[in-house]
């Protein structure tokens, strides 16, 4: 737990690219919420998969193979009782060719689509499946990140931050109840790892009411910041400046307009700030 209750722990290249995303502390995790989410709490057959979205199925490696024309991309085959797939990379790196080995069980997550030779992956996330391969329980999350910094490691940090950190709740529950809010802590676990039993929509439009709490708050810290801000002018000090109106008529005598009445009411504002013991925000 140490290493994520005091990031320093972390290797120096990961702790500045964890600065690049703004987050400086542990705490800062906790608030490093999904862009989206991936569906691998289930296995679809090959031929029952549709098209057109994320889908996880698993076969094993019929064959693979570097090909060089039309220009350098790595095919592979999975096979399963209901059918085959082909995937195809154009970027890849050796270790995608060495899971792929045929004979190898994997699971795949990607979009199928019709391709000249059948159905196709193309650049799917692709893992070694072993005896102890269970699947997800809940809808993986997908965050913000920066060159250098992957999901695993995001996921990772953030896991253990929800396992070790406090998520107390900074509001009343009378407030909670008078707003039908949900306590902070569920609605950060939900956020990172939310149910499959939810509809996909909620989450993509970011109207559950984890969210909900989670943008009260921001707004919330936001309003707090703002009176504070505020409370700290009203302690420095300003000389009193009274109004001339021998001045103030002569300035307005030389506008070659009149003032509207707008215009007149900020003017009043102006003078009355100028008698205060305190710099005006203007």
């Amino acid at each position: 737990m140490a290493n994520v209750l005091d990031l320093a722990a972390q290797p120096k290249p990961v702790r500045d690219r964890l600065a690049r995303l703004g987050i400086m502390q542990p705490n800062n995790l906790l608030l490093h919420l999904p862009l989206r989410y991936e569906d691998e709490t289930h296995l679809y057959p090959i031929s029952d998969a549709p098209l057109g979205q994320g889908v996880l199925v698993q076969g094993t490696v019929l064959h693979s193979e570097i090909q060089y024309k039309p220009r350098k991309q790595l095919i592979a085959q999975i096979e399963d009782a209901s059918g085959a797939l082909h995937l195809r990379y154009i970027h890849f790196y050796p270790s995608q060719l060495k899971q792929l080995a045929p004979g190898n069980t994997v699971r795949v997550l990607g979009e199928i689509r019709r391709g000249f030779f059948g159905d196709e992956m193309v650049h799917p996330k692709v893992r070694v499946v072993r005896d102890d391969s269970s699947l997800a329980e809940a809808l993986t999350p997908v965050y913000p990140t920066t060159a250098g910094l992957s999901q695993s490691t995001l996921r990772k940090l953030i896991d253990m931050a929800l396992e070790s950190l406090p998520l107390n709740d900074t509001l009343p529950p009378a407030l909670l109840d008078r707003l039908n809010l949900p306590a902070f802590g569920p609605s950060v676990k939900m956020l990172h790892h939310p149910s499959p039993e939810l509809p996909q929509q909620v989450l993509d439009e970011r109207t559950h009411p984890a969210w909900q709490r989670l943008k009260f708050d921001e707004l919330l810290a936001q309003q707090l910041s703002m009176r504070q801000a505020y409370a700290a002018r009203r302690e420095r000090s300003a000389p009193i400046l009274k109004a001339s109106s021998l001045l103030q008529a002569q300035l307005l005598a030389s506008l070659p307009f009149p003032l509207t009445g707008a215009q007149q009411r900020v003017l009043a504002e102006i003078a009355a700030d100028l008698q205060q013991p305190y710099p005006m925000q203007r």
